[in-house]
């Protein structure tokens, strides 16, 4: 009977992605049902909700003066405590919508995945925020571990498995092993990052402004960590610094690929920082097992390439790296019912 009861409690289990860029929410046994960007748009008159995810997304740098479109995740963390309430409970009462109506639940438990390296403060804040936005218990679960067992690896074994997830605000580089993660490092650079780095490009080299949709796609469309497509060209629109005027330029893959550099860096010295810090007995396995990359940054076309130039491991990338994080999630919830129901 008490297993019953708390099989049915469990059954409105939701687990959330919170990330910078994008938040992705699973639900039991349902999958994953939301995936849209972390965006707010707000009258700032009346401090009124005016769109959340992909419909707040598109007003990004075309709002009038009355309405702003936010971003309230910086580097994985919040940054706007009101702000990213509100996206929660939009996300939370959708994700609800999507259960059948025997398993809604008023206030569901919500395992919630946050970067390795954020502070007791910050990790309190994810709390007190899911929690005000309708939340039950709130869990949390550290962005990498749950990545791997998105991606699958092998985390309970008693051998070493490298995951480096990339996401909007944050790069996540873990090794794991008994179910533990045995190092990590974790830097406060992702597609966020390459994205500025464009935007700081265009300004230096043509004295272009661009806005933050822009230099997304110009990283997806000709952006590149390793040499593979430097003579591909794209026009870009956006306003001369100088007159004032809407200009058109065109660019190269080559320059783009330059520009990333610093940026790029920075995500190789954390690899590279934690392999130096791996046991030898791990580092021996990672041979064999190589680094799994998962994140939107590890469709970064040449990323793998020059991760295995700088590294000399193999270097792979998850079948479905953007929901890696929420699919890892989702399987944890299971695990820990699964964990009760066989000590009841």
């Amino acid at each position: 009977m008490l297993t019953h009861k708390i099989a049915r409690f469990f059954s409105s289990d939701i687990g959330i992605d919170l990330g910078t860029a994008n938040c992705l929410v699973y639900v039991r046994d349902k999958g994953i049902v939301l995936s849209e960007p972390s965006v707010v748009a707000i009258n700032e008159n009346t401090r009124e909700i005016m769109a959340v995810g992909t419909e707040a997304k598109r007003m990004l740098g075309r709002t009038p003066g009355n309405i702003r479109a936010i971003r309230p995740m910086r580097d994985g963390v919040i940054a706007d405590f009101e702000i990213t309430e509100e996206m929660l409970r939009y996300f939370i009462q959708k994700a609800i919508k999507q259960m059948p109506l025997r398993q809604r639940c008023l206030h569901p438990r919500v395992l919630i995945a946050v970067p390795s390296g954020i502070t007791p403060v910050e990790n309190r804040a994810v709390k007190d925020s899911a929690k005000r936005a309708g939340a039950g218990d709130v869990l949390l679960i550290e962005e990498p571990m749950a990545a791997a067992i998105g991606v699958g690896l092998p985390v309970s074994e008693p051998s070493g498995s490298m995951i480096v997830d990339i996401g909007g605000g944050t790069t996540e580089v873990a090794v794991i092993s008994l179910a533990g993660v045995v190092g990590s490092r974790s830097v406060r650079v992702g597609g966020d990052e390459l994205d500025m780095a464009i935007v700081q490009h265009m300004k230096r080299a043509y004295n272009l402004m661009i806005g933050e949709r822009s230099s997304e796609e110009i990283k997806i469309d000709i952006g590149s960590a390793y040499p593979t497509k430097d003579d591909e060209t794209r026009e870009v629109k956006g306003r001369d610094l100088v007159s004032g005027l809407p200009k058109t330029i065109k660019i190269t893959a080559h320059e783009i690929r330059i520009a990333l550099q610093e940026p790029i860096t920075s995500i190789i010295e954390a690899v590279r920082t934690t392999l130096e810090r791996c046991p030898p007995e791990l580092s021996a396995d990672l041979i064999d097992r190589g680094i799994m990359l998962a994140g939107g940054g590890a469709l970064l076309v040449g990323l793998d390439q020059l991760l295995v130039e700088e590294t000399g491991l193999p270097v792979f990338v998850a079948d479905e790296p953007l929901s890696a994080v929420a699919v890892g999630t989702g399987i944890m919830l299971d695990e820990m019912d699964s964990m009760v129901r066989t000590m009841v």
